[in-house]
C-alpha cells in the first residue's frame, strides 16, 4: 500500500485510502440474511462463509477483512418492508458491493505488485542453501561409505548500471563412516562481477523496465480515477432511469384511472342516449389499451429495478428501492428554473402577428443555459488540462518514443568486463583425509576477461528496432484519435445540454397545454360540444407529455453530469461520493 500511496501523490497530487481487502459485512451479505433471499451456494455472500482449506498456506491471511463502511449504517428491515437508498447511498453501496469497483481497483493493486517485483530486482538478493547426501561406492576393492554435507550463503546485486555482482561463502564437511572416519572441512569464498561497456549498459537502458513499472502504477491510478467518474454516471444514471420508469408506471396507473373513469362516463351518456354506442366502444378500446400500456409499464420498471439492483452488486431480488423523493427534488429545480424563465414568456404573450407576416424560428440561445452549459473552448480546455485517459495516451507516446532508444541499444555490439575472485578449497569424500581448508587470499584465484561480440549478426535486433518505431508512430495515432475523441465527446455534451434544455421547456409546456386540453375537453364533453374521442386523445397526448417531461428532466440532469464526466472535473472519492464542478467560482476566477 505504500506504493500505491506514494504514486497516488505523484499522479493526483493528494492520497486517499485504497484496500483491495474484502468488508466484514457486505450490504449484499446481509439483504441474503436478513431478507431471507435465496442463495446456489456460501459464496454467493462472501468468500469468508467458505469452508476453509486443510493446510490453508497462510493461517488467517483469507480471513482478513475491513470495517464496514456505509453498508453498515443502512438499517435493513427484516419484514416484507422495502428498503429506500438515496443517490448519495446508492453511490456509496454500488463502491462497496460492485463487482465491477471491485476489479478496477484490484488492477491497480496487480500494477503496485508488478513494480515491487520489478524494483526487487536492484535490490540485495540474500541466498542460502544446504543439502546432505550418504553415499556408498562399492565399485572397487574396498566399500567406502561417507556423509557429504555442504552449504552456501551469499548476496546478488544489479545495478541499474547494468553492472552485476555475485558473491558467495561456501562450506563442505565430509566425513568417512569407514576407513579410519576421516574427516576434513572445506570452505571456498567466491565472487564474480560483470559490467557491461557497450550494449546493455546505462541506466536508461537497463532501468527502463522498473521506470514502465513505475509509470504503469500512476497510469493504473489514472485509469481508476477515470472509471470512478464514468462508474458514479452510470450509477448516477441507472438510478435515476430507475425512477423515471416508476414515474411512467405511476403516469399510466393515473391515465388508466382516468380512462375508466371516462368510459363510465361514456356508458351513462349512452344509457340517457345522448352518446352513440360506438364512441362507448371507443372508449373502452382505450381504456383496455390503457390496461395494457400499464401492465408493460409495470414489467419494465421490475425489469429496470432488476438491473439497477444488479449494477450496484446486490441480489435483483433484494427488497431494495431508489428514493422517491430524489425525483421530486430534481422537478423541484426544474419547476424553480422554468418558473423564471416564464417570467420572459409571459412579457411576449399574446402578441400574435399577422398570419401573413414572415416565419422567424428562434434559435436557442444562453439566456437561460444552466451552470453547466460553458462556452466550448473552456469547456475544451478543461477537458485537456483534466482529462486522465488523454493524458495516458500522451505519457504512453513518451514510453514508447523510450522503446526505441531501448531497441536501438541492442543493434550495439556486446563489450563485457568479468572479473572473478576465489579463494579456500572444496571438499569431497575423496578429499576427507585432507587438512581442513582455510581461505588465503594469498593463494587464491583472480581473473579479468574482456569479452567482444561485434554487431555483425543483427537481423532480429534491427526487426525488432522497426517494430518499436512502427509502435511509437501507433502511440502517435492513438493520442491523436484519443485528442480528437475528448474533443467529441465534449461538444456532444455541450449540444446535448440544448437541445434536453430546450426539451424541457417544450415538454414542460406540453403538459400545461394538455392538462388545459383534458380540462376542456372534459367539459365540453358534458356540455355536449364535443365527442368522447376528443376527451381519449388528449387524455393520450396528457400521459405521453408527462413521460416526455420526466424523461427530458432526466435528460438534462444527466447530461450536465455526463459533461463533467467528459470534461474530467467530476472529483470522486474513495467511498464513491462526488463533488461536482464549481462553475461558478470558475467564472468568479476568470473575471
Amino acid at each position: 500500500m505504500e506504493i500505491i500511496a506514494d504514486k497516488q501523490q505523484q499522479a493526483l497530487g493528494r492520497t486517499e485510502p485504497f484496500s483491495v481487502t474484502p468488508v466484514e459485512q457486505t450490504l449484499r451479505a446481509r439483504l441474503l440474511d436478513e431478507q431471507d433471499l435465496p442463495l446456489s451456494h456460501p459464496a454467493s455472500a462472501g468468500s469468508h462463509l467458505l469452508e476453509p482449506l486443510a493446510k490453508a498456506p497462510l493461517d488467517g491471511y483469507f480471513d482478513a477483512r475491513e470495517k464496514s463502511g456505509i453498508d453498515a449504517f443502512i438499517d435493513v428491515p427484516r419484514d416484507e418492508a422495502v428498503l429506500y437508498v438515496t443517490l448519495m447511498e446508492a453511490l456509496q453501496v454500488a463502491a462497496a458491493n460492485s463487482r465491477e469497483y471491485q476489479e478496477a481497483k484490484e488492477r491497480v493493486f496487480r500494477a503496485a505488485l508488478a513494480l515491487d517485483l520489478e524494483r526487487n530486482t536492484f535490490r540485495n538478493i540474500l541466498f542460502a542453501r544446504g543439502e546432505t547426501q550418504i553415499t556408498t561406492d562399492r565399485s572397487g576393492d574396498t566399500t567406502r561409505s561417507g556423509v557429504e554435507t555442504s552449504g552456501a550463503a551469499g548476496l546478488n546485486r544489479a545495478w541499474q548500471t547494468g553492472t552485476q555482482l555475485t558473491s558467495q561463502i561456501a562450506f563442505d564437511l565430509v566425513r568417512m563412516l569407514n576407513a579410519g572416519r576421516a574427516s576434513s572441512l572445506g570452505l571456498q569464498a567466491d565472487a564474480s562481477i560483470a559490467v557491461p561497456l557497450w550494449r546493455g549498459s546505462g541506466r536508461h537502458i537497463v532501468g527502463e523496465p522498473l521506470l514502465q513499472a513505475e509509470r504503469d502504477v500512476v497510469y493504473a491510478i489514472w485509469e481508476f480515477e477515470r472509471f470512478k467518474h464514468t462508474f458514479v454516471v452510470t450509477v448516477a444514471s441507472g438510478y435515476l432511469g430507475v425512477l423515471s420508469q416508476l414515474d411512467q408506471v405511476e403516469n399510466a396507473e393515473d391515465n388508466y384511472r382516468r380512462l375508466v373513469s371516462s368510459t363510465r362516463r361514456a356508458r351513462r351518456l349512452a344509457d340517457a342516449g345522448r352518446l352513440p354506442e360506438i364512441q362507448v366502444d371507443q372508449a373502452l378500446q382505450d381504456e383496455l389499451r390503457a390496461r395494457d400500456r400499464w401492465i408493460s409499464a409495470r414489467q419494465a420498471y421490475a425489469r429496470t429495478l432488476d438491473n439497477f439492483r444488479i449494477s450496484l452488486g446486490l441480489p435483483p431480488d433484494a427488497r431494495i428501492e431508489p428514493d422517491r423523493n430524489e425525483l421530486q427534488r430534481l422537478a423541484e429545480l426544474a419547476r424553480q428554473r422554468l418558473e423564471a424563465e416564464g417570467e420572459v414568456a409571459k412579457a411576449v404573450a399574446g402578441k400574435v402577428p399577422p398570419a401573413d407576416a414572415p416565419i422567424i424560428l428562434a434559435e436557442p440561445d444562453m439566456r437561460h443555459a444552466g451552470p453547466y452549459e460553458l462556452p466550448e473552448d473552456v469547456a475544451l480546455e478543461l477537458a485537456f488540462d483534466h482529462r486522465l485517459d488523454l493524458r495516458i495516451a500522451q505519457e504512453r507516446t513518451f514510453d514508447a518514443q523510450r522503446a526505441v532508444v531501448v531497441a536501438a541499444d541492442a543493434l550495439k555490439g556486446e563489450l563485457t568486463l568479468l572479473g572473478r575472485a576465489s579463494s579456500g578449497e572444496r571438499r569431497s569424500l575423496g578429499a576427507a583425509a585432507l587438512p581442513d581448508a582455510r581461505l588465503r587470499p594469498e593463494s587464491g584465484f583472480y581473473s579479468a576477461l574482456l569479452s567482444l561480440d561485434l554487431p555483425i549478426e543483427r537481423t532480429a535486433e534491427r526487426v525488432a528496432f522497426r517494430n518499436s518505431y512502427l509502435t511509437f508512430e501507433q502511440r502517435v495515432r492513438a493520442l491523436q484519435e484519443q485528442e480528437d475523441r475528448v474533443k467529441g465527446d465534449v461538444r456532444n455534451r455541450l449540444r446535448d445540454l440544448v437541445e434536453f434544455r430546450e426539451g424541457l421547456h417544450i415538454q414542460a409546456q406540453a403538459v400545461r397545454v394538455a392538462q388545459r386540453r383534458v380540462e376542456s375537453t372534459s367539459l365540453f364533453l358534458q356540455a355536449g360540444r364535443a365527442e368522447i374521442r376528443d376527451l381519449l386523445e388528449a387524455q393520450e397526448a396528457l400521459v405521453s407529455a408527462q413521460n416526455a417531461l420526466t424523461t427530458a428532466l432526466v435528460n438534462y440532469r444527466v447530461a450536465e453530469l455526463e459533461l463533467q464526466r467528459d470534461m474530467g472535473v467530476l472529483s470522486v472519492d474513495e467511498k464513491g461520493l462526488w463533488t461536482e464542478f464549481d462553475t461558478m467560482e470558475m467564472r468568479h476566477e476568470g473575471s
